[in-house]
């Protein structure tokens, strides 16, 4: 009897220990079971950021690789936004001097069906905005830098809206789940500022300022059309515009490096479309 009942005893026990045993092994394993899924915690999501020279780094002095001609840097909106938003997968597709077509062909490629949030910031080059500012600089005649204007913001209002309602459209149609935000451009100059005389005249700053409210109509309306997110610069930029003030968002006329002129810089990025980015992002 004491011989089967310690038997038992040690039976009851050993089942005892393979249950506890049993128990550890399935709260250890987790991990392991994660890790068989993929090794890394699953990203919240996936961020894609597309666009021309004011979505990388001309401006703001900093490089990736100064040869590249994309001029990537790590001070622009979309890297600080990654920054703050680690969880997310985070793709760079923007490149300086890129048009509509440049996007379609170049950058939306890089949207995948599990892009849940993309920005695109591009036309400025298709009106031929950069030449226009280039001519008003290297110019002392107010009328050609005036019909240069007037001839962008033609462009703007003929050609732009067609551009990027077929950009837009193919971004849905690579990205359909994605939250979209077209990122506007903002005003370069306050009009009665600081500046005085010196360099362009008023009359040039206004229509270079005009031109800026032509881009961003024309871009807002596309934008609501593929049921996309706009978001403004303007009223944030204005206050830190050339001839203000205060410090400012967009840099001024580098003779050294005219791709450098006319850009927002680090402050730009930082105070200005970051902040507007997270307000429609969280």
């Amino acid at each position: 009897m004491r011989s089967s009942r310690a038997l038992r005893t040690r039976r009851s026990l050993t089942s005892l220990s393979l249950a506890l045993a049993s128990v550890c092994l399935a709260f250890t394993a987790a991990p392991g079971a994660n890790a068989a899924d993929g090794g890394e915690p699953k990203a919240a999501g996936k961020y894609v950021a597309l666009g021309d020279s004011y979505a990388v780094a001309p401006g703001t002095g900093e490089y990736d690789n100064p040869d590249d001609p994309c001029r990537r840097g790590p001070s622009t909106y979309s890297r600080l936004w990654a920054q703050q938003h680690s969880s997310y997968a985070f793709v760079e597709a923007s490149c300086s001097g890129a048009t509509t077509a440049e996007v379609q062909s170049q950058q939306v490629p890089q949207l995948t069906a599990d892009t849940t949030l993309a920005t695109v910031q591009v036309g400025g080059n298709d009106v031929g905005f950069v030449e226009v500012l280039k001519n008003c600089i290297l110019t002392a005649d107010d009328k050609d830098c005036l019909a240069g204007v007037d001839a962008a913001k033609a462009a703007a209002t003929s050609q732009l809206p067609g551009a990027l309602a077929n950009t837009y459209a193919a971004m849905r149609a690579k990205a359909p789940n994605a939250k979209v935000v077209v990122m506007g451009y903002p005003r370069l100059y306050t009009i009665g500022g600081s500046c005085g005389i010196l360099g362009l005249s008023d009359a040039e700053r206004e229509a270079l300022n005009s031109a800026a409210d032509t881009l961003a109509a024309v871009t807002s309306e596309q934008a609501k059309k593929a049921g996309f997110t706009y978001v403004d610069p303007r009223e944030s930029f204005d206050p830190h515009t050339i001839c203000s003030d205060n410090d400012t968002w967009v840099t001024s006329l580098e003779w050294s490096d005219l791709d450098e002129s006319y850009h927002p810089n680090k402050a730009g990025h930082r105070d200005g479309y970051l902040p507007l980015l997270n307000g429609v992002t969280g």
